[in-house]
């Protein structure tokens, strides 16, 4: 995936105020020729030389003549930027190409280009071009990468040009920009077996159309472009307008990730932080369950839910999927804590429908908010929670006397009320976390369908 911008250096100020620009860009060559100029021509003046005259004002004219040949030059550059790829993982790295046209008559002198780039995706990158012949073209590229996700704009592009004469030097912005997106890192998840919900296109009981609202079960009026073969002739007598039928489509099975993002349950900041690990471990589950082929969504504790739209805020099939999981990284790159204090507006979100599986990961939990967690199990048929005790992840164990038991007592909670929970430590695979998740469910009931398994597998 690749994204790219053109455009020219920017020429949106007044003649006069770019005259004044090119002829502060003068070199000191410039100004040498120039002053040189200007001393022959007043001692021609006064020794009445006029061939010292001519040679004065020739040595002055060369410099203003460079000076006016840059100026109108910034008018017939062209540059552009391509990033490859557009989004790309936390500690990967994407390229960004730059290339430069000479869309006009005549050949460039030395050109330098430069482009901006935050910090954090590395050292500025400068390249220094030869002559461009009328109508040609360079190519260069540089690499740029990031352990901490975020949406990063690159540009504006900055080219610094000469004459062929070394005596003027100018510097143009070019007005264009554009973004590169660090998404979190993924792990790929090993299919496990955990109960409460049904395969991707199995028979499980919290189904959803894949393809069709709810209200595609009867008949309908005929649209533009419906087969013919589908009319159903005795509606269509009885209402006095064709009626097709609809074709029952196939199921999808759903998935619910919640994230809490809610700043005072978690401790600590940097990629290492127990909040990063939640993102990270939620974008890994969500890129799971759509490869699975389950329909998913995210949802955060102040209730957003993304993709947001439609009936009930889903991801749809095919191309809708891959445009909903692009989004769902978007999302996940930009997020942030939340100033909430608890989880009363997911809830709200969860017990307006049959939600499917229910995978969480929260943060710490009091006993208030555990409650909450605990009566989100209802509307679901299936519930995983990963609690992560920030406390461990910046401290020591044995400096957090107590913290063990109180998170046991938040686990325990949990799974009185129907959850599959596990504690998350300090720097922990998700990996094992999700083998243990299938685990411990499989102590508690034979009975299961798979979420790691696709379509009829």
């Amino acid at each position: 995936m690749s994204t790219g911008s053109t455009g020219h250096p920017d020429a949106e100020r007044d003649e006069k105020g770019g005259v004044r620009t090119a002829l502060a860009g003068l070199t000191t060559r410039g100004r040498s020729f120039l002053a040189a100029g200007i001393a022959a021509a007043i001692c021609a003046y006064v020794l009445g030389q006029s061939d010292l005259l001519r040679v004065g004002l020739l040595l002055a004219a060369l410099p203003l003549v460079c000076a006016l040949f840059l100026y109108r030059t910034r008018y017939r550059v062209a540059g552009s930027r391509r990033l490859s790829p557009a989004r790309v993982p936390a500690g990967s790295e994407a390229r960004v190409h730059l290339r430069m046209d000479n869309v006009s008559r005549l050949p460039t002198g030395l050109l330098m280009l430069q482009d901006r780039v935050p910090y954090v995706l590395g050292p500025r990158p400068r390249f220094v071009l030869d002559r461009v012949e009328p109508g040609g073209r360079r190519e260069v590229s540089y690499r740029v990468r990031s352990d901490l996700r975020g949406r990063y704009p690159l540009g504006p592009l900055q080219l610094r040009l000469t004459d062929p004469f070394g005596m003027c030097e100018l510097t143009r912005s070019f007005s264009t920009y554009d973004t590169l997106t660090v998404i979190p890192r993924v792990e790929a998840l090993p299919p496990v077996r955990l109960t409460g919900e049904s395969k991707g296109y199995g028979e499980g009981r919290q189904r959803s159309l894949a393809l069709a609202g709810e209200d595609d079960v009867i008949p309908r009026g005929y649209r533009y472009g419906d087969d013919l073969r589908r009319v159903h002739w005795r509606l269509t007598a009885r209402y006095g307008e064709l009626m097709v039928r609809r074709e029952e489509q196939p199921q999808r099975s759903r998935c619910t990730v919640l994230l809490d993002t809610r700043g005072l349950a978690f401790e600590g900041a940097g990629p290492d932080s127990a909040f990063e690990w939640a993102v990270s471990a939620t974008a890994s589950v969500l890129v799971h369950m759509l490869e699975r082929g389950f329909s998913v969504r995210l949802l955060t504790d102040t209730g957003n839910s993304v993709p947001g739209e439609g009936a009930d805020g889903f991801a749809g099939a095919s191309q809708e999927t891959a445009d909903a999981a692009g989004l769902m990284m978007d999302t996940l790159a930009v997020i942030d804590h939340s100033d909430g204090t608890g989880l009363s507006r997911a809830y709200d979100v969860l017990r307006g429908g049959n939600e499917g599986l229910l995978v969480a990961f929260f943060g710490d939990l009091d006993e208030e908010q555990a409650a909450v967690a605990a009566k989100m199990r209802q509307r679901s048929g299936g519930a995983v929670a990963f609690v992560l005790d920030s406390d461990s992840w910046v401290r020591e164990p044995t400096d957090v006397p107590g913290a063990l038991d109180r998170s046991g007592d938040r686990l325990r909670m949990l799974r009185e009320a129907g959850w599959t929970a596990v504690l998350v430590p300090r720097a922990a695979s998700l990996t094992e976390l999700w083998r243990q998740a299938d685990r411990e469910r499989t102590g508690l009931t034979a009975a299961g369908g798979t979420i790691g398994e696709g379509t009829g597998s």
